[in-house]
Order: C-alpha cells, then structure tokens, then sequence
C-alpha cells in the first residue's frame, strides 16, 4: 500500500540515488587520480564538475526534504536486494530494490550528469564551418 505521495517518493528517491551516484563518482576520481592514465586533468575536471552540480541538486533536495519532513533510511541489503525506509509526517513506505534497477537507477543519473556537464563545452565549434 502507498503511504507517501508521488512527489514526496520522487524526492526521497532522487536524493537516494543521487548520493549513491555521488559515491561511484568519487570512487571514480580516485581510480583515475592512481590510475596509469597519461593524461588525467579532462577526465577530472568532468567528474568534479558532475560532483558539483550533484552536490547543488542534493543540497536543493535536502532543503526540500527539510521543508517536507521527508527522511530516507537504509534498512538492509543483501546480494539481491537493499530496502529504504521513506518517512514523510509521520507516515512510511517501506521500499525493497532490486540491486541490479539500483544500479541501473544510478547509472541514468551519473548518464545525466555528465551530459549536464558537457552541455557548454563547444571544443570545435567555429562560425567559419
């Protein structure tokens, strides 16, 4: 049975998992930091401009959580599953996920990101072509 609304559940996942993108791409800027690449700095500055603007849209989330009364808590995980705990003024929705729609859950967002964060650069772009 659905306890919170629409919207309410639309945020609280959300920021679930965006801060589970924000974690993958920081384990990600540490792969490349001790990595073998040969040139390092592109890659970087993409993925701590897609942390940036994460971390804007988290913050604007969390505000909005703050003003909802919206809370989220992981409750368990396992191999195949991980459970939420979505609690909106006084009520609950338990939520179960399977780890696989997680991942793919999390992948559209850091998909997003990087979009977002490549949008304004125009490297070949030329009023002369």
């Amino acid at each position: 049975m659905r306890y919170l609304s629409d919207e309410e559940l639309k945020i609280g996942s959300r920021f679930l998992f965006l801060s589970m993108a924000m974690v993958v791409i920081q384990q990600d800027i540490q792969h490349i930091q001790k990595g073998a690449f040969k040139i390092k700095e592109p890659y970087m500055e993409l993925l701590e401009k897609m942390i940036s603007q994460a971390a804007n849209e988290r913050k604007k989330l969390r505000q909005n959580m703050q003003k909802k009364n919206i809370k989220v808590v992981t409750l368990h995980k396992n191999d195949s599953f991980s459970s939420f705990l979505f609690l909106c003024q006084g009520r609950e929705e338990k939520r179960n996920y399977f780890n696989p729609a997680i991942r793919k859950k999390v992948e559209a967002i850091v998909q997003e990101l990087m979009y977002r964060a490549l949008q304004p650069y125009q490297p070949f772009a030329s009023a002369n072509t």
